[in-house]
């Protein structure tokens, strides 16, 4: 079953005057509980087409279809209704909110999804644990190293049992050894518990864990996996 099918996307930007093409006639689709690399050097279009899978963006012609949601059908306000409800993120910069303990980072998507308190903390624990953060509960981002914050930052996008979970660059800012045991987490999940992850990635480590992997380069699918 696909979760994501995108047939003959287009994306253009203007920076100054200058059109640049960031997607042209990009049609893709991914299996349910895939773990997938979109690869390419910087520039390539690849988080333009993880941020138009995302709902973040539209393209300027194709159509996308996301847990069987046809995107360009949809208003804002509805693609906010399915980011929530099926999308987790994760993002190269963590986005966690600082104010916020782990725990109540964790916790902020189900409050949004209107999770009763007892559900949301018990949930929120649980996945903690499961990505060995169960001793930093109560950490602020910054009380956590980057990897630990990385850590939050899984934890926060699969409590709330999406449909697929979109990482860009999810080891960009991390060393080695701290990339190689956050992948180790998320593919266990996605072997256990059945999430669709999709990456946006130029790092290699990320690529050997892929089970596809797709390239794009200067806004073309070079290799479909």
């Amino acid at each position: 079953m696909n979760i994501v099918k995108c047939k003959k996307l287009c994306k253009t930007y203007l920076q100054g005057k200058v059109k640049v093409t960031a997607l042209e006639d990009v049609s893709i689709s991914i299996d349910d509980s895939g773990f997938v690399a979109l690869a390419g050097p910087s520039g390539s279009g690849k988080t333009t087409l993880l941020n138009i899978i995302g709902g973040l963006d539209r393209p300027d012609s194709g159509s996308i279809t996301v847990a069987g949601h046809t995107l360009e059908e949809m208003n804002q306000s509805q693609l906010a209704t399915l980011r929530l409800h099926h999308i987790g993120f994760v993002f190269q910069s963590y986005n966690l909110i600082p104010v916020l303990s782990a725990l109540e980072n964790v916790e902020y998507v189900m409050l949004l999804q209107g999770i009763p308190s007892a559900e949301r903390r018990g949930r929120a624990r649980a996945i903690l644990d499961d990505v060995g953060l169960g001793e930093k509960y109560h950490r602020r981002p910054a009380e956590l190293s980057g990897g630990q914050q990385q850590r939050v930052a899984v934890a926060r996008a699969i409590v709330s049992n999406p449909s697929i979970v979109l990482a860009d660059e999810p080891t960009a800012n991390l060393d080695s050894k701290t990339g190689h045991g956050l992948l180790e987490i998320m593919k266990k999940m996605n072997r256990e518990k059945g999430v669709t992850f999709v990456f946006s990635t130029h790092d290699k480590m990320v690529m050997d864990y892929a089970d596809r992997l797709i390239h794009i380069r200067d806004g073309h699918l070079v290799n479909n996996g």
